[in-house]
Order: structure tokens, then sequence, then C-alpha cells
């Protein structure tokens, strides 16, 4: 059982950045790839970033690759979410998500997921 806890969303400017953090509890969790999604208004749920277990494979939507980097502390059980050059239009409740495959996390899938934090950003 691995249980996801989402933390550093808020309100920040157009061209600001932001660093959201996914803690896990659970003793397997470094076993797990841990992914970030995000849900915009009106929209679908969409995949921004994965990390395979050791941390060493990441993987990245066009739409935000370059300003987005994923990365874990397996140490600590967190995930980050850098986020950069932010606009408007990244303006979403994310999620973080687990799961043993990265691929099924790719594809919007995951076995745990967390309640998500809002990020606001203004123009």
């Amino acid at each position: 059982q691995v249980q996801l806890v989402e933390s550093g969303g808020g309100l920040v400017q157009a061209g600001g950045s932001l660093r959201l953090a996914c803690a896990a509890s659970g003793r397997t969790f470094s076993r797990y790839a841990v992914g970030w999604f995000r849900q915009r208004p009106g929209k679908e749920r969409e995949f921004v970033a994965v990390v395979n277990w050791t941390g060493g494979t990441t993987y990245y939507p066009g739409s935000v690759k370059g300003r987005f980097t994923i990365s874990r502390d397996n140490g600590k059980n967190m995930v980050y979410l850098q986020m950069l050059s932010l606009s408007p239009e990244d303006t979403a409740l994310y999620y973080c998500a687990a799961d043993l495959q990265t691929m099924r996390l790719r594809t919007g899938l995951g076995e745990y997921w967390g309640q998500g934090t809002q990020v606001t950003v203004s123009s």
C-alpha cells in the first residue's frame, strides 16, 4: 500500500516557477514509478511527467518538455516536479500517482493517487 500527498501548489504570476512535492508512505515506495498529472478547468486529466523507480529515466510530453523537471529522493520517499516559465495555461489541479509500471503512468493509469494540489498562474 502506498499513500501519496501532494504539496507546493499556489498562486504564481506568469513566467514564475513552482516546485511541487509528492510525499509517499509505504515501505515499498522505492519500487514504484511515479508520475505527475494535471487537470485543467473543463479538460480531461493529462500526463505531464514520469520518473522510473531508480530516478534514472524520465519522460515528458511536448507541452511541458524543457520547462518541467521530475525528480525523486527514495531515501526521503519524495518526488518533485519543478515547473519553470509558467503560463496561465498551466493552471490546473496537479496530482501524483504511483505504479509498478512506468508505461501505465504514461498512458494515464496508476495504482495509487494523491488528492492533488492546485496551481494557479495569473497573467
